[in-house]
This record gives C-alpha cells, structure tokens and sequence, in this order.
C-alpha cells in the first residue's frame, strides 16, 4: 500500500508539473484561446480523390519567453486527410515562432511549428505502468525496469555504431540481444532453470532463424526485396535490413521460449514423476496452440506499419503488385523470418527444458 501509495503521488505530481513545464522549453509555446474556421475548399486531384482544405484563425497566450502572457495571432490551413497538418481547438499548445515588430505597434503575428503533446504521451505512459503493476504486480514492476533498460542499451547499441562505422552493426545487434534477452527473463523470471532454459532457447532459435533467412537472401540473391525505403543510408543496407530482423524476432521468440519452458517445468512440479515422453507429447500440444498466434502477432505488427503507404500508392493509380513489392516486400521478410524462428523455439525450447528438467531430477 505505502508502494501504491508513492507511485500515485509521483502520477500526480508528474502530471501537475508537465502542465507548467513551460519554462524548460527554449522554443516559443502558446495555449490556444480562441478558434475561428473562415474558409474551406474543396479539391480534387487527378486520380478523383477528394479533399478539403480549411483555414483557422487562431488566437493564442504565450506562455514561455520575454513575451509571456501577450496574445499571438496565428493562421492554420489543415486537410481532412491529417496528412502534414491537423485542426486546432481551445486548450492546445503549440510551438510557435514569433514575428517580432520592431516598433510594437501590431498584435504579435507567428507560424506554428509543432504541438506540445508530453502531457499526452506521459498519460499513456501512466497507464501503461499502472496497467503492468495490476496485472504482473511484482514481475509487471520488473518488467518496466527492463523494459528502460532494453531501451537505453538500443540507443546506446546504435549510437555505437554511428560513431563507429567500422564495427558491424550485426554484431553490435548480435551483443545486445544477448543481454536484451538475459537482462528481460532474469528480470521478470529470476534466477532459475526455467529462466535459463529460456534464455538458451531464445539465442539458438534466434541464431539459427537468422542464418537460414541470410541463407536464403543469398541462394535467391534477394530478388523481390526493394531496400529503396533505406536509399539515403550511407552504409550498408543489407547488414542493417539483417540486424533488423535480429533484434525484430527476439521478443517474439523469446515469448515462445519462456512459454515453453514455464509449460514444462510447470508440469513437472504438478508431477514429480511424469515421465519424458509425457512432457515431450504435452510440450508439442502447448507448442501447436501458441504457434500460429504468435506468427500471426508478427505478421500484423510488420505489415500494419505499411497499410498507409500501400494506401496512398493505390489511391494514387499504382499497379496492386508494384504497390505490394514497393511497401511489403521487407516487411514480409521480416514477418517470415520471425515466424521460422518462433517455429524453431518450440522444439528447441521443449527439449533444452526437457533436459534441464533431467538435471535437476538427477540432483534430487
């Protein structure tokens, strides 16, 4: 309770704060305080499709800088389509620059630029923490704590590499997911054979998923992959599409992995004296039922990242078997290259804990 209690006067506090962080920004910042829409237009483009531009004038109060408290007049020109630019109403934030009269005689005139959202995005960070202690309460804590380090080391991961170009950046991927993966299980599973069995599962599945994708990349000399997305990169693109995939399957193997062996160790702490070939039919059957879950979770987590593009490219007359090699070729890669490595943690992960469940009968 005292614990539940601190981290609600933290949500409180953080929330009051980010609502009068004002001064911390170097940028311009005005709350809107008054919207007035005085023009719409409707367009068509070339392909029929429709759109419609509107024109806000908005007054808003500075809330940062030398001008605080002055009133701000500011224009906006928005599209249905949200594309580049969204609709404004009282109570948002924005960041503004300031057109600066030198003889004070107008109202203060600006452009906005971008809008202040930290107070939305710590909301739902909120709540995603909130809903993890529920939930997990002691391993949702840890599971927070790794999931900030994970991130910290991806960044730290990554600036490595831009700072270094020399080095691959698939080992530089191949070192952190190794700890991704230890530092996640041992975490939120602790220190046991279960978590080792995991971790062990997670890194040959992975391994070997990636050594049968670069395989196949070779034999077929990656036709039908369209690396355009990655054409401003300076280095190599295959080595970074590759270490993608790496560190893109890790957590779904590594979910497969930990469920089979909790599954295995779990039985064999119902039944002491079940027998191998039990856990291997029981461990088959876990593995069969979470299987095409856990593919189908991949496939829609890549290829929903493409449905605007390939959106826009039919709109916009695009032939369907252009619009899918241009938009979803990488990303089926990805998603098959997930999904063989989720295939293989269920027998890798079934009989690495089948064995550790031996060795710890044998120390009995």
């Amino acid at each position: 309770m005292v614990f539940y209690a601190l981290l609600f006067l933290c949500f409180i506090t953080s929330i009051i704060f980010v609502q009068h962080n004002h001064f911390l920004y170097e940028r311009s910042i005005a709350k809107v305080i008054k919207v007035k829409q005085v023009e719409s237009t409707d367009m068509v483009d070339m392909y029929n499709n429709h759109d419609k531009l509107t024109t806000q004038h908005i007054i808003a109060e500075l809330k940062n800088g030398k001008e605080k408290g002055q009133s701000i007049h500011l224009t906006n020109e928005y599209s249905i389509s949200g594309a580049f630019d969204q609709s404004y109403r009282v109570g948002n934030e924005l960041f503004v620059s300031v057109d600066h009269d030198p003889d004070n005689k107008k109202p203060l005139t600006g452009d906005i630029k971008d809008v202040k959202r930290d107070q939305y995005v710590l909301f739902v960070a909120w709540v995603f923490i909130f809903i993890l202690l529920i939930v997990g309460k002691k391993q949702g804590f840890f599971s927070i704590i790794s999931l900030v380090i994970n991130a910290l080391l991806l960044s730290y991961a990554l600036d490595i590499y831009v700072q270094h170009p020399n080095i691959s950046l698939l080992w530089i991927c191949g070192i952190a997911a190794i700890l991704f993966t230890a530092i996640s299980l041992l975490l939120v599973n602790g220190f046991n054979e279960k978590t080792y069995a995991a971790i062990l599962a997670t890194l040959f599945a992975t391994l070997l998923s990636l050594l049968i994708t670069y395989l196949v990349l070779w034999l077929t000399n990656e036709n039908g992959l369209r690396y355009e997305e990655m054409q401003f990169l300076t280095r190599p693109y295959q080595m970074i599409f590759m270490a993608g995939l790496f560190v893109g399957s890790l957590g779904a193997v590594m979910d497969v992995a930990i469920t089979m062996s909790a599954s295995i160790f779990a039985l064999y702490e119902t039944n002491n004296a079940i027998s191998v070939k039990a856990l291997k039919a029981s461990g088959l059957d876990i593995g069969k039922d979470i299987m095409g879950t856990m593919t189908n979770i991949l496939f829609f987590a890549y290829i929903s990242g493409s449905i605007p593009m390939l959106i826009l490219y039919l709109k916009n007359a695009s032939p369907l078997g252009f619009s899918v090699s241009m938009n979803l070729s990488l990303e089926l890669a990805r998603a098959l290259a997930g999904g063989i490595g989720i295939v293989l943690a269920i027998p890798i992960g079934l009989y690495i804990s089948i064995y550790f469940v031996q060795r710890k009968r044998r120390s009995l």
